[in-house]
């Protein structure tokens, strides 16, 4: 079997979980891991058992080798590397968000439909067994109309300040995921309204952004939904999304993270999943696969440019909403 060449851009902790999915895959060889900070692409090129280490990563695109690029870089150099990849015919699989604006993931965007290359945008939660059952079931029409939906993301604790400073906040950088759910599996949001507070830690208010929102939905479709999202949740990582229709309702709701209640004298109680890597472990990996089969069969990769596009329209109409306290329409952000 030819094995495709890949070069791994980013070796933060994203970077890692990449390489050591990388690493099972019998179709691929990690040609070079690159990070500016070569410490870090040395250990990340043991986890991918890659060939070198790198701290230069435009350099890395264009290794001879190389035929497609995973980009798991800091958001900012993200448009950058995947304009420079699609130049020079490699095809790509970034994590999200393209950028933190429309002009510039447009941009990248339509350099990579220009250049016809295989385009994956990394919404991995599209690739977990149960979110993938929900849309094969309502695609079959086991829901009917779709009529209601809602999505909930609480992390365990905010990341940190320097973080935040660059992430484009709660709406780009977090919510993002829910909105990318709410499409896959409701359709084109029409219009949002958001609502935003610091009730967690105030030096993110000192950043002009907020650790607590709620955006409500209004889809193309005529549906009606409501996103919620918060920066701490002291018992874990809590996740969970129901949609509902004339026929019905699925709901993905996370059980313990093994399937055993202890009982005590003192109540009962069950392990949980800390953190959104813990909690999507195998769709990570179920994503990438999903990437390099679509290249081998010659297909185009899900999600795609559009998804990116289009999420990233909802996000920032959603801070928007919040910023000029009024419902914003989708056809207003461009």
């Amino acid at each position: 079997m030819e094995r495709i060449g890949v070069a791994l851009l980013g070796a933060g902790r994203m970077g890692q979980e990449h390489a050591k999915n990388l690493s099972s895959l019998p179709n691929v060889k990690v040609v070079v891991v690159a990070d500016p900070i070569l410490e870090y692409a040395k250990r990340a090129q043991v986890f991918a058992k890659a060939e070198r280490a790198s701290d230069d990563p435009e350099s890395a695109i264009l290794e001879p080798n190389v035929e497609a690029v995973i980009i798991v870089t800091p958001t900012n150099t993200h448009a950058h590397y995947i304009k420079l990849s699609a130049k020079n015919k490699r095809a790509i699989f970034c994590e999200k968000p393209i950028a933190l604006d429309l002009q510039e993931t447009e941009e990248a965007v339509k350099i990579v439909e220009e250049m016809n290359v295989p385009f994956q945008i990394g919404f991995q939660r599209r690739y977990d067994p149960s979110y993938s059952k929900a849309k094969e079931l309502i695609e079959e029409g086991k829901l009917g109309n779709l009529e209601q939906f809602s999505s909930l993301t609480r992390d365990p604790a905010p990341p940190p300040l320097e973080y935040l400073k660059v992430s484009g906040g709660i709406f780009v950088d977090m919510a993002i995921h829910d909105f990318d759910v709410a499409r896959f599996l409701m359709g084109e949001v029409d219009e949002v309204v958001a609502w935003g507070n610091v009730l967690i830690d105030p030096k993110i208010g000192e950043l002009e952004d907020v650790d607590t929102a709620i955006t409500l939905l209004r889809f193309k479709n005529g549906a009606l939904g409501v996103i919620e999202n918060s920066r701490r949740a002291i018992y874990g990582y809590d996740i969970r999304v129901e949609i509902h229709g004339e026929k019905g309702k699925i709901v993905l709701e996370d059980l313990p993270k093994t399937h055993l209640w202890h009982f005590t004298d003192k109540g009962h109680y069950a392990d949980q999943y800390y953190f959104f890597m813990d909690r999507f472990k195998d769709a990570y990996k179920l994503e990438i696969e999903a990437f390099f089969k679509a290249i081998s069969e010659g297909r185009k990769p899900s999600p795609g440019p559009k998804d990116a596009l289009e999420s990233l329209r909802v996000s920032l109409a959603a801070k928007r909403s919040f910023k000029e306290k009024r419902p914003v329409k989708l056809e207003e952000v461009i």
